[in-house]
């Protein structure tokens, strides 16, 4: 019997092809006993791009998941899954609690999105030191006269403070060493000989945002970062410091946010991502002229599709020949079915 991998539909666009470019599926393809194709729509007509019904889950040993949330009522039926690959490092939308109740390995790719989320955030973070979006709406508006009245902001010798020095954290450091800048995080499990390695300073979180010029979090969403960045946090801010979320939007609280920079208590922002999202089209904070937005999409680059790509698939194929995959969120739903003599790597 094949081993059948079910892709969620999202990853399509709607005329049809794959709106990524190249995911990595050729290896699926190549792969003997391996099937793979799209979700169908359920039999009501639900095209599971919101939460995925268990009569579309049912019958498939391994799913490729994008946005749809995969829930306890999503497995009912699952009796044969046994991986849900995340196209991602966030699995918020997995209901992972559930997954390993039914014995379901749920994996995420954080070597595919190392490098492009932490260029991205260092894109958004120029972006707002050089007034880009000001200068961009000079020129369209014929008033190339004015731009001296929009003079940017250098960033050696200034202090970049990322929050959560994990692997995209570390990334950021990376990338911007050559900058000049000087470097401090935040995170409580970070380790303190390689961060002091990579020249950079650990500090407690108020310590960083009351030191820093540029604010980068990275941090993942769990109920202790939920909320992390509030107005309390926000009043330890420079007037000067500007603020980039490539996180997860409730990081962050948005309407606190919204005020300090209506009220220019911090000098910018930039957000790739929301609390909810997407934002409502009447939220002040899409009116401010001091915030740059994205829609969660700043990192979609075709380095980041074939990367996510390949090392969701790579966990597809390790859990079909018995292997368990590298990057598993709940290793204790491992439970292989063939041995293999890299199962345990």
């Amino acid at each position: 019997m094949a081993f059948r991998v079910g892709v969620t539909r999202d990853f399509r666009a709607p005329d049809g092809r794959i709106g990524w470019g190249d995911i990595g599926l050729s290896a699926l393809e190549q792969a003997p006993g391996v099937e793979w194709e799209f979700l169908p729509d359920a039999p009501d007509g639900r095209d599971g791009r919101d939460e995925l019904p268990a009569e579309v889950v049912a019958g498939y040993d391994a799913l490729l998941v994008l946005t749809p949330r995969v829930s306890a009522a999503s497995l009912t039926r699952a009796d044969r899954l046994r991986i849900v690959a995340r196209f991602g490092v966030g699995y918020d939308n997995v209901d992972v609690a559930a997954c390993t109740d039914a014995g379901v390995l749920v994996t995420i790719t954080p070597d595919g999105v190392r490098r492009p989320v932490a260029v991205s955030a260092l894109t958004l973070l120029l972006a707002l030191t050089h007034r880009v979006r000001a200068k961009d709406q000079l020129v369209r508006a014929g008033r190339w006269q004015d731009k001296l009245d929009h003079l940017g902001v250098g960033v050696t010798g200034r202090t970049l403070g990322v929050v959560g020095w994990g692997n995209i954290g570390q990334e950021v450091s990376r990338v911007c060493a050559p900058l000049g800048m000087r470097q401090v995080a935040a995170d409580p499990y970070a380790d303190a000989s390689a961060a002091a390695k990579a020249g950079v300073e650990l500090l407690d979180l108020d310590d960083l945002l009351t030191r820093s010029d540029f604010v980068v979090l990275t941090c993942a969403l769990t109920p202790q970062t939920r909320g992390l960045i509030a107005a309390g946090r926000l009043a330890r801010m420079k007037e000067s410091a500007f603020l980039v979320n490539v996180a997860r939007g409730p990081v962050v609280d948005q309407q606190a946010l919204t005020r300090a920079l209506a009220e220019r208590r911090i000098a910018g922002a930039a957000l790739d991502v929301f609390d909810p999202e997407p934002p409502a089209p009447d939220d002040p904070l899409l009116a401010l002229d001091n915030v740059l937005l994205a829609p969660h999409a700043i990192a979609w680059t075709d380095e980041l599709a074939l990367g996510n790509g390949r090392s969701a698939v790579q966990a597809i194929l390790d859990v079909a020949a018995g292997r368990r995959p590298t990057h598993v969120v709940n290793p204790q739903a491992w439970a292989p079915s063939v041995p293999s003599e890299g199962a345990d790597r």
